[in-house]
């Protein structure tokens, strides 16, 4: 069998968990679900031992390889944030004996991921629809995700290619849009200098607005983590329940920014672990309102989907994605 009537290993390696499956580039629906894996990364000295203990345990063999990483790839090497693991690419090909080893940003993935996500994989919020461009049709799309950290990215799609942008747009500056908002930037801006869109829209950005919000209400909340300011929310605790609120806010008012410096008017994907996690409050907040709020743009920005990605492995789709594009430019492809 040669390399690329193979199956390709894909991979999305987080600073916890590293998740591995192995796709069919040949079909429309690369991803093999039943061979999706996940292991802690810190049972493993290397990416590479990873998987090639994943290799060995479904008794699979793969000469090429795409991997995503949450962290910055930087030419030969990646580093991933939140664990010791620096990844280079050539020494990890070699390890496998792969012929082809490609290293994408999470967010690219999450990116490519967006070409072969279906209706049932999403789920709307707000009023405007999406509607799948057909086969070759120009779209732009963005993405978004809080989760440890905020994750930013986009997809640009051409003459039936797929071309994702990888950006660090969670460092942006926040831009407060209300007063409170400004006390919370003021409050933020004495622990932390300056505060990017990340200091608020992720796990710790919770616990981060919950703080501003007591300090505003003379209330000391202690040390807590992201899961109980949810928790309390949902009890009722007014701090928590406000804190959420301004989250939603803020998340939606960064999703419509991201939207109008991206161009991406065909719609805005949410992803990352916090989305799911938080839909319902998302669609009965304040998200949408402030993503439309966009003074002279409002009435097209009422026209862009916003949609919370519910696939579960969306980071192993969009790698998938990314071989099957590669597969393209190889020798016997279907370029």
């Amino acid at each position: 069998m040669t390399a690329q009537n193979q199956p390709v290993l894909v991979a999305d390696i987080g600073g916890t968990n590293a998740r591995f499956a192995l796709a069919d580039t040949q079909l429309a629906a690369p991803l093999q679900q039943d061979s999706i894996r996940e292991f802690a990364v810190a049972q493993f000295p290397s990416l590479g031992d990873a998987a090639r203990h994943y290799l060995e345990q479904v008794g699979a063999e793969a000469r090429r390889g795409v991997f995503a990483v949450a962290g910055r790839v930087d030419g030969d090497e990646a580093r991933i944030t939140n664990h010791p693991w620096v990844i280079s690419r050539m020494r990890t090909a070699h390890m496998l004996g792969f012929g082809e080893l490609h290293l994408i940003n999470d967010f690219a993935a999450q990116a490519m991921a967006i070409s072969l996500l279906q209706p049932q994989d999403v789920i709307q919020v707000g009023g405007a629809a999406w509607v799948p461009g057909t086969p070759g049709q120009p779209r732009n799309y963005a993405v978004i995700g809080p989760g440890t950290g905020l994750g930013v990215g986009g997809l640009i799609l051409r003459h039936g290619r797929c071309y994702p942008l990888e950006t660090e747009g969670g460092h942006v500056s926040f831009p407060p849009g209300t007063p409170e908002e400004i006390r919370i930037l003021e409050i933020l801006s004495e622990q932390f200098g300056r505060v990017s869109n990340e200091r608020l829209i992720c796990g710790p950005g919770l616990v981060n607005i919950h703080r501003a919000v007591c300090e505003m209400a003379n209330i000391d909340p202690g040390q807590l983590q992201p899961v109980d300011v949810t928790a309390r929310a949902l009890h009722g605790d007014p701090q928590a329940m406000r804190t959420v609120d301004v989250f939603c806010a803020v998340f939606g008012a960064i999703a419509g920014d991201l939207v109008l410096m991206q161009g991406a008017w065909d719609g805005v994907f949410l992803t990352g672990g916090l989305t799911p996690k938080m839909l319902d409050s998302l669609q009965h907040s304040g998200f949408r309102q402030r993503f439309e709020h966009k003074g002279r743009f409002s009435s097209i920005m009422a026209r862009v989907p916003s949609l919370a990605v519910m696939h579960p492995h969306a980071g192993l789709l969009g790698a998938a994605a990314y071989a099957a594009d590669v597969e393209r430019d190889l020798p016997g492809g279907n370029a």
